[in-house]
């Protein structure tokens, strides 16, 4: 194994609860039902994506420049809150964990869907632990199909057999999966459906994985 390939949200950082407070704040202004359940439906897919799933509950269809204004308000909604997040925001175990893995002279990647994804690294103070990035403005398929993982190794200059991808969701592990790679799955939800080479409960986990 030479690089580990991580999502963002819910693995390095937990930014599930801004998600979910934006979207419920557009479904209640558009007076869609949104619960619980539909919030776990939106874990690991692009934001047109979950979109697309909040609007099934709605009586009207819309456009598409109108679902593009919809996506641009929760993005709006979500930005506010990841504008107050510090590294404190991060696990001390966390930054411990990327440090022993880069030691260990792995190669490193962030590989998330979100749009967010550098800004939310910036002010947490974790970009400098990664040797690529890839996310959501860089591809056009969202998990679980493949494309984010396979671009995050390309950019490593590793194949996908050489690469453990960490998720906290199942697309996640599909895409993982579908692409040739090894998965941790981090979790209840990535670890559901079985398809995940190995369960973790934490990240410290991983280093008696690599």
């Amino acid at each position: 194994m030479r690089a580990i390939i991580f999502d963002l949200d819910g693995v390095l950082v937990s930014t599930d609860h801004f998600h979910d407070d934006a979207w419920r704040a557009l479904a209640r202004r558009l007076k869609i039902s949104f619960d619980e359940t539909a919030c776990r439906r939106l874990r690991g897919v692009s934001q047109m994506a979950a979109l697309e799933l909040v609007l099934e509950q709605s009586p009207r269809r819309y456009t598409a420049a109108e679902k593009e204004a919809l996506a641009a308000e929760k993005n709006t909604a979500y930005r506010a809150h990841i504008a107050g997040m510090t590294p404190a925001d991060v696990a001390d175990s966390t930054r411990t964990t990327l440090r022993s893995l880069k030691r260990r002279g792995l190669l490193l990647a962030v590989g998330s869907s979100s749009k967010n994804a550098r800004f939310i690294l910036e002010q947490t103070a974790l970009t400098s632990y990664f040797d690529a990035i890839v996310d959501g403005n860089e591809i056009t398929r969202s998990k679980p199909d493949p494309e984010v993982f396979l671009k995050a190794a390309a950019k490593l200059d590793v194949s996908p057999a050489e690469a453990l991808v960490v998720e906290d969701a199942a697309a996640g592990i599909r895409a993982a999966r579908s692409g040739g790679f090894q998965s941790a799955a981090l979790g209840p939800d990535a670890a559901e459906e079985g398809l995940a080479s190995h369960q973790i409960q934490n990240l410290a986990d991983l280093l008696a994985l690599v």
